[in-house]
């Protein structure tokens, strides 16, 4: 497994996909900072910077270059074949690659969140909110893997899901919250942290346990979809 991890890394950090992580986080962040220097009503700025643009955007954007990027684009340039010609067991391919994606899109969210949290609110707000976009990046990442092993247009789909489900429906009917992984996060940072400056309808136990069902459910049908390869990288 720390084979499949290190290829994955060196293949994740080498290709230039992974500058495409970095604009949005530092937008993030220029937000936050440019918002308090100033002395905007954190009431006011807090809630489009954190969720709005946050954990609406920033994390599932980060989270679907990621997760999509670390099988997917093995499966698109054929580089795949070295590993499925390995005498390994499909999970010991998925799961280091699900643990990079989730490493390197919690990390890549959890700091400038953290930074934005501390900014508007305090050092707890900043923690909670690191925490759970943490837990949502893995959560992101088991469900972008499984696209990359389902469908050819991972990212497509993956947008749809982040923009049409999240971000459009998940904003004028209630019942899409449910099933939103943006509010599950904003549920539990809420509950590690209250504050105004989060709200959500999902209550923590769902937001828990739907997070945990999604991570393992996606990664299990990732498993599985990916024994359904053939060497040439084709499913049979």
């Amino acid at each position: 497994m720390s084979t499949v991890t290190w290829i994955t890394a060196r293949g994740l950090f080498g290709r230039r996909r992974f500058l495409l992580l970095l604009p949005l986080p530092a937008l993030l962040l220029v937000l936050a900072i440019l918002s308090r220097a100033l002395g905007v009503d954190p009431g006011q700025w807090g809630p489009p910077v954190l969720v709005g643009l946050g954990l609406a955007v920033v994390l599932p954007v980060v989270a679907l270059i990621v997760g999509t990027g670390v099988l997917g684009a093995e499966i698109d340039d054929g580089t795949v074949v070295h590993i499925l010609t390995k005498p390994l067991p499909r999970w010991q391919i998925v799961l280091p690659k699900l643990v990079v994606a989730a490493g390197v899109s919690a990390v890549t969210v959890a700091v400038p969140l953290y930074v934005a949290g501390v900014l508007a609110h305090s050092v707890r707000l900043g923690l909670a909110l690191a925490a759970a976009s943490a837990l949502g990046a893995l959560a992101y990442s088991a469900l972008f893997l499984a696209l990359s092993l389902v469908t050819r247009r991972p990212v497509l789909l993956g947008l749809v899901y982040v923009l049409i489900w999240e971000g459009l429906l998940g904003r004028f009917v209630d019942g899409t919250k449910v099933l939103s992984i943006q509010q599950w996060v904003i549920a539990l940072a809420d509950r590690m942290a209250p504050t105004d400056l989060l709200a959500t309808t999902v209550s923590v136990p769902v937001a828990a346990v739907l997070t945990g069902l999604v991570v393992v459910g996606f990664t299990v049908l990732a498993i599985d979809r990916l024994r359904s390869f053939s060497v040439a990288g084709e499913t049979s």
